[in-house]
């Protein structure tokens, strides 16, 4: 039997992970309805069914158990030795200073503690780390690399997804319980929801959840670190991702009290100038931040997602 296309085996991986067709398709940047093509094509090529429905669930079937299993290992054989590469490459760049611009809670919650990783892998490296969470806030004249929280295009820049953000409620705990407590989208209408924006991103998970957005009680923030920890200490419900949230959500600071995600308005991208874009010591920075990013968003896992 002939190889299967590798892109349709990374959206096969994907959806698999997932779970769900929009989830993957927000994960590898393309429509819902490209995805259930390269399914189709996937399955057709092998005769056989990936998937199976379970409510809005899509789970893997004997046959795609079996795939993914095979994928997976693939796809880490692949990591290994990107990463050999990389580090090959890195040996052979001179001793390089880069400026790194990155929003403040993604680099506290995901980026900081791996630009450690990389510095003791990479002792020709120094890197100065800056904050900016827009395009617009980052100070381009210092600025070798900045991941950034908006949406493409940017003139004269050079840009890649790093994460496509999963947005879904979350609140403490104690939220849980008690005669108020959140099990069902009606119950948010108890408690207040906090905003880093004007309350668009609130607004589109109402709409996909297929509930009436009322905002009576809302309170709004331009910092979402302060989102974040008024989540954590009771005040009201936020929404997050698991990358921004992985750690609070692990330690139980956080909960998710409703199933559903939605994708967000913006996600995170890393950009450079193009006038950097081949400079040695950038390229290398950019594809070990790109493929950290991809491993951070490939957990391993024996099956679907529930």
């Amino acid at each position: 039997m002939q190889l299967p296309p590798l892109n349709a085996l990374r959206v096969f991986e994907s959806v698999a992970r997932l779970g769900h067709v929009g989830a993957a398709a927000a994960e590898l940047h393309v429509t819902p309805g490209a995805v259930s093509q390269q399914i189709r094509s996937l399955q057709l090529a092998l005769g056989v069914e990936l998937f199976e429905k379970r409510g809005r669930q899509l789970v893997l079937t004997e046959y795609g158990s079996v795939l993914q299993r095979s994928v997976r290992k693939a796809m880490d054989a692949l990591t290994v030795g990107i990463r050999e590469v990389a580090n090959q490459k890195s040996a052979d760049i001179s001793k390089s200073v880069l400026t790194i611009s990155m929003p403040q809670v993604h680099g506290v919650a995901w980026l900081a503690t791996r630009l450690f990783q990389f510095m003791g892998d990479n002792r020709n490296f120094t890197l100065n780390v800056v904050t900016a969470g827009q395009f617009s806030a980052v100070d381009w004249r210092k600025v070798d690399v900045a991941v950034v929280y908006g949406v493409p295009p940017w003139s004269g820049f050079w840009w890649r997804l790093l994460h496509g953000v999963q947005m879904t409620p979350v609140c403490s705990p104690q939220l849980l319980r008690g005669p108020n407590a959140i099990r069902q989208l009606s119950d948010l209408a108890n408690h207040r929801l906090l905003h880093e924006d004007d309350g668009s991103q609130w607004r589109r998970y109402y709409t996909a959840a297929g509930g009436a957005y009322m905002g009576f009680s809302d309170v709004y923030f331009d910092d979402f670190g302060i989102v974040l920890q008024a989540a954590r200490d009771g005040y009201g419900v936020a929404l997050s991702d698991e990358i921004i949230s992985a750690r609070d959500l692990d330690e139980g600071r956080l909960v998710q009290p409703l199933p559903l995600a939605v994708p967000a308005i913006h996600n995170y991208y890393c950009l450079c100038a193009e006038s950097k874009r081949e400079r040695p010591d950038v390229s290398y920075f950019i594809d070990w931040l790109i493929a950290e990013a991809s491993v951070a968003s490939s957990p391993h896992r024996d099956d679907v997602a529930r």
